[in-house]
């Protein structure tokens, strides 16, 4: 059972730097710009989008600031997209 909470930790993380980059990428972004308005290095945030580092809440409350979203949307899986 501990196995299958990684695993789901894990996908979700990995969703979650995968719609924080498409969001940014959106936006037309660099990572550059949203590593300053976060006060961090761009090799960190690069490692937000890769999903090498994880974040806490406050700092997906910021990332979502900066991107112009909703928390609750970067954390979604994005299959509502292809369904309209």
């Amino acid at each position: 059972m501990g196995e299958m909470i990684i695993i789901n930790v894990a996908k979700h993380m990995a969703r979650l730097a995968l719609n924080i980059r498409r969001q940014r990428e959106h936006l037309n972004y660099s990572q550059e710009y949203v590593a300053g308005r976060l006060n961090i290095s761009q090799s960190g945030y690069s490692k937000i989008e890769q999903g090498a580092s994880s974040i806490n809440v406050e700092r997906l409350y910021q990332i979502a600031e900066v991107l112009e979203i909703t928390p609750k949307e970067l954390l979604e899986d994005g299959k509502q997209e292809n369904a309209a």
